[in-house]
């Protein structure tokens, strides 16, 4: 059954694919999708298909991937099932180095973020590491260093943002979450560090397996703990500081996805990864076409439209009996 289900989800992402290439400011047929991808005139509605709503879905691709595995890989780790990728202070960081970056060094191409949002996303993953207790780190620890550095981070974002009206003028719709700047030079430069997360959390999936069962019993059965958790902080690290760089922080993604999927699959991380790694992209690329729906013809930013989805659901998971442990 899980095969199936997840061969009726990769349908299901395809489909939202197509939905997001047809549905905009300027509604597209489907016969000139084909014609788009295929036989690009450079012309009327080629051009939108090619140089818009490709890239934009691409982009909204690579980052559903990364969050929704960035989510999975985070709730495994810390045996938690609310934990989500900023649970570190991955997005925190990579806020933070973004603001840095056009408050005081001027940088204004969205394409240029992703080095500075790697860069602060990986310092604050090793400064996390290291007051987690570095090789005796626990799940609590981590948790707990990543909560405070997160509100370290974004305290500081705000200030910037108070302090520096220009960057506030800049930031503002970086800050929501979008998917609407998206060129085909991004999703050349964030896709291989999103890759490359995805390719070492899918590795980690049985070692994950067994740190769910105690870390005791991930000793007895084999499982090398530090070089686990360092290999799921370097992938979330990749994959959430490249999301982070090319849509903003986009909350409740990571959260929300993982949690679900696990109804479906049960606690198996060999299941889980692929399947948060097809429904998240699913829920980002939908949330994108919604927010183009419901204010057309302007849009609502992706990152409000997940954010009013994943607010009630975050509510509903927070009331319930049995939420401190997987």
């Amino acid at each position: 059954m899980r095969v199936v289900g997840l061969v009726v989800a990769v349908g299901v992402l395809l489909l939202v694919c197509v939905l997001s290439i047809m549905i905009g400011a300027k509604p597209v047929p489907l016969g000139d999708v084909w014609h788009g991808l295929f036989q690009n005139s450079g012309v009327g509605n080629d051009v939108i298909i090619h140089d818009v709503r490709v890239p934009r879905t691409l982009l909204g691709l690579l980052v559903g991937v990364a969050l929704g595995l960035s989510g999975a890989v985070m709730q495994g780790l810390t045996r938690n099932p609310l934990a989500e990728p900023g649970l570190l202070g991955v997005n925190a960081g990579a806020a933070a180095a973004v603001v840095s970056a056009i408050a005081f060094l001027g940088i204004t191409e969205v394409t240029d973020y992703v080095w500075f949002a790697f860069l602060g996303a990986a310092v604050v993953s090793v400064v996390v590491y290291v007051l987690g207790g570095s090789r005796s780190s626990t799940p609590v620890r981590l948790a707990l260093a990543g909560t405070a550095a997160t509100a370290a981070l974004y305290g500081y974002v705000n200030a910037v943002q108070l302090l520096n009206s220009a960057a506030l003028d800049r930031l503002r719709f970086w800050t929501v979450g979008s998917l609407a700047s998206a060129d085909m030079e991004t999703v050349r430069r964030v896709a291989p560090f999103i890759v490359a997360g995805v390719a070492l959390a899918l590795l980690i999936s049985r070692p994950l397996n067994a740190m769910e069962m105690g870390d005791d019993t991930a000793r007895a059965l084999g499982a090398d703990l530090n070089r686990t958790r360092v290999v799921a902080m370097l992938a979330v690290t990749l994959m959430c500081g490249a999301a982070t760089a090319a849509c903003g922080p986009i909350m409740f993604l990571g959260l929300m996805v993982p949690y679900l999927v696990r109804a479906i699959t049960g606690p198996d991380m060999r299941w889980i990864l692929p399947y948060a790694a097809v429904l998240a992209p699913v829920l980002l690329i939908g949330s994108d076409v919604i927010g183009r729906l419901v204010a057309r013809p302007s849009e609502l930013q992706v990152g409000i439209v997940t954010a009013l989805v994943g607010g009630p659901v975050f509510i509903h998971l927070v009331r319930r009996k049995r939420m401190a442990q997987l």
